[in-house]
This record gives structure tokens, sequence and C-alpha cells, in this order.
């Protein structure tokens, strides 16, 4: 049975353990194809269960970011340029890693997402210390690679013994959210490989960017509500968990 069949019938974290035991074979001729069709469906998936919670946040009022034309910054779609941008993206980071497969496909299935709480027009957080789901746009981290000290600075990070790889800032941490002075951003990995999937960095859960947006989901893009009891929150998961599909 392919991955792709494995993970339609509900093998969704066992199909993607068994392409990272794969590493660089995943790209080659005899499993591309069938690794590629299972990233298209789990981010078809990603964009599916962010529409359903936006639709229900925005149903109970939640206070977004806002636009410069004054409209929720929540989901954006994919630009008309994506290609030109992750071309520039590439090619900005080759010195120091290779970009995951799967933020790839985010950036040409998803577009990006942030539904943090939007603190200056209301102080008053309806969860604090949610940790809401924040995907930075393609456009951001074309302009964070292409900064004149972006590249000294990772080669500084790769040299370091504590870090030992560059990375792509893509979510502020669950404080700064909440507009608390916190710890560093949380970030993709790039390694001199190429890869499906990549290592998280700074998230609390220590896991990959696909594992990532799962324990979101479970959480209906609010990790940090994880072990927390609120009615409000408990309200509006009952409601929405179920009409969300696994990745």
């Amino acid at each position: 049975m392919t991955f792709y069949n494995r993970y339609q019938n509900g093998e969704t974290q066992d199909v993607y353990n068994d392409i990272e035991k794969l590493g660089e074979k995943a790209f080659s001729p005899d499993y591309y194809p069938d690794v590629e069709k299972v990233l298209i469906e789990t981010f078809e998936r990603v964009k599916f269960n962010l529409d359903i919670i936006y639709r229900e946040l925005k149903t109970i009022g939640y206070v977004f970011w806002k636009n410069g034309t004054g409209n929720d910054d929540a989901l954006i779609e994919p630009s008309e340029d994506t290609w030109q941008l992750l071309a520039t993206l590439e090619k900005s980071i080759k010195t120091v890693g290779k970009l995951p497969l799967s933020l790839k496909m985010f950036y040409k299935i998803v577009g990006a997402c942030n539904f943090a709480w939007n603190y200056r027009e209301n102080e008053n957080i309806i969860w604090e210390m949610a940790d809401p789901i924040q995907i930075a746009p393609l456009s951001y981290c074309v302009s964070e690679v292409t900064d004149e000290y972006w590249l000294e600075e990772m080669n500084e990070y790769i040299e370091d013994e504590e870090y030992g790889s560059a990375f792509l800032e893509l979510s502020a941490d669950d404080l700064h959210k909440d507009n608390v002075s916190g710890g560093p951003p949380y970030s993709l990995q790039l390694t001199q490989t190429q890869s499906v999937d990549g290592i998280f960095l700074n998230e609390p859960n220590n896991t990959t960017f696909i594992n990532y947006l799962r324990i979101c989901f479970e959480s209906c893009g609010f990790p940090g509500m994880q072990n927390q009891r609120d009615q409000s929150f408990q309200k509006f998961f009952n409601k929405v968990k179920p009409q969300l599909k696994k990745i």
C-alpha cells in the first residue's frame, strides 16, 4: 500500500514517521511522487482546518490583527508570485541550508496564518497564554533572508555549539503573542541535506513543523489551551474539533 493510501486510511502520523526514515531517499523517483501526494493532501487539510477555525473565531467576535486595508490578517492566501518568492528564498539560503519540503508546500497551498489576539485593539485577551497558531508570510521570510546581515548572523549560529544550524523565524513565542516579554521566535531549522520536514525550534513540544501543526489542530489552533480549563474555550473546542481533519 502506498504512503498516500495509508494516509487516506488514517495512518497520518505513522506515514510521516516512515517517510522520515527514508531520509534523502524520499526525493528519489521511486518515492517522491507518493511523498508529494501525501504532502499535498496534508496541506490541503491544513488549509481546510484553518478556514474552519477562522470562521468560528469570527462568530465569537475574536479580535484579529489587521492589514493595511483594515481587513483581518488571520489568513493570507498564496500570492501570484509564490513561485518566484520561493525561488528567491531558496537561492538566498543555499549557502547555509535547504528549505524543507513541508514549508514549501505550506506556502504554495496555505499561504500564511495569524490567530494571535490583537491586544492593541483590545487588551483583554480572550484566552491568555493560548499560544495561537501563527506562521509568517513568505514575503516576510524573503525580507528576512535578503537582509544584508542575515547570512553573517546565520553563520555565527552554525558555528555556535548550542545551535549548530541556520533557521527561519516563523512565529512569535507564546509570551510575545500576549504582549509579554518572552523568548526567541519559533523557527524552522535549515539543514544541509534535503528533507521532507524540519525541526520547529524553540517551540515547547520540541517537534517537527508538520507535527507542530498537528498539535495545534488537536487544540483547535491554540496549543497553549491543551491543559487549561476555560468554559468559553471548551465551548469553542466542542464545536470546532469534530469538524477538523487529521493531518
